[in-house]
């Protein structure tokens, strides 16, 4: 069986009950890995499928009001947005609304006519664009930047129309500006909103109660975990604005449950053809491992080699850590608000997937 034929039949699947391998002893397992982490302020959900094997909300929501961490509490995704926003797309290529390899002139006519003739979403999804990372320069060049609401075209004329650095599918360059263009297009040809495209396709369809499109700061949802930095003896807020139009770039939130079921709906269920999401998952640039929006990478757990889809997130003080063997549907999520150290993040998601199989 090659993984053509492999990805499609685990598409096709359905997930059995959690087996007695994943048995009743685990929970102290999973707590001494995250014992090692005394510092670690978040929630933690460890599934297989669209069950959960192992949940645990850890510290406070907010420091200022020592508000509880609880397991429905919203953080920002980060660029985990990205691969939310593939997966909307993949939906519109199975309503025949949208070609990943179509020239985006086609969708877009007013954008920069050069550009527009080379361009694919493909290239835009997988950062082989060559378009440059103007939108990151002009707010390292001027804050206020980050606090300016623009229209989507008039965003995409400022940060994301500059000449290619490379040949488009010729390397690999990751920038936000690719998804100013990819989001007026999702707009002009789905006829609505982002937000409202997202909610249709993708959180209403899988009930996702805690999860949505924010812009501006992420304090006015209600439920959002409050971003700092710093011991809580002498916390700091660290927040970083996003408007509207950078929503597919780093405007997604969820919580630890739902975006269990969100990976296991679109991975696994039927929000997707089969065709589509192996496209979603199917790396496009090898050396980064990066797919469309996301990861997918042959990886040692457990010791045993396992193909797993993945993506972290950072935006202010939020963190966060998806990954999902693809077999066997072993997800674990990992979500912090106090600008947990990456790699240590990293490596207690890895240690949680372990005990998964132990």
């Amino acid at each position: 069986m090659n993984r053509r034929e492999y990805l499609g039949l685990i598409g096709s699947i359905a997930i059995t009950p959690v087996a007695s391998a994943f048995g009743e002893a685990l929970p102290s397992s999973y707590e001494a890995v995250l014992a090692a982490y005394p510092d670690f302020n978040g929630t933690i959900v460890v599934g297989r499928g669209s069950s959960i094997l192992f949940s645990k909300a850890t510290g406070v929501a907010d420091p200022q009001s020592q508000a509880p961490m609880a397991l429905g509490t919203r953080f920002e995704a980060g660029s985990v947005s990205k691969w939310v926003a593939s997966m909307v797309v993949m939906k519109m290529v199975d309503q025949d609304i949208l070609r990943l390899d179509e020239p985006i002139r086609q969708y877009l006519p007013d954008y920069r006519a050069d550009n527009g003739a080379r361009l694919t979403l493909r290239h835009l999804m997988s950062h082989s664009s060559g378009v440059p990372n103007d939108l990151i320069a002009a707010r390292k060049a001027d804050p206020l930047v980050a606090r300016t609401e623009l229209g989507q075209m008039e965003a995409v004329q400022r940060y994301a129309s500059g000449d290619l650095r490379f040949a488009p599918g010729a390397a690999w360059d990751y920038s936000h500006s690719n998804w100013l263009i990819v989001k007026a297009i999702v707009e002009r040809m789905g006829g609505r909103p982002y937000r409202d495209v997202a909610a249709a396709w993708l959180v209403e369809p899988l009930r996702l109660r805690d999860s949505g499109l924010f812009s501006g700061e992420s304090s006015a949802v209600p439920g959002m975990a409050l971003a700092y930095a710093g011991p809580a003896s002498a916390w700091q807020r660290k927040v970083n604005a996003v408007p509207d139009y950078m929503a597919m770039a780093g405007g997604f939130y969820s919580s630890a449950p739902d975006m269990l079921r969100l990976m296991d709906g679109v991975l696994n269920g039927s929000i997707l053809s089969p065709a589509s999401r192996m496209a979603l998952m199917k790396v496009q640039m090898p050396g980064q491992r990066y797919a469309l929006g996301g990861r997918t990478q042959m990886e040692m757990i457990a010791g045993q080699l396992r193909e797993a889809a993945w993506e972290d997130g950072s935006n202010g003080g939020f963190r966060l850590v998806a990954r999902r063997v693809l077999a066997d549907g072993v997800t674990v999520i990992v979500f912090n608000n106090s600008s947990f150290d990456h790699q240590k993040l990293g490596t207690l998601a890895s240690g949680l997937m372990e005990a998964a199989y132990a």
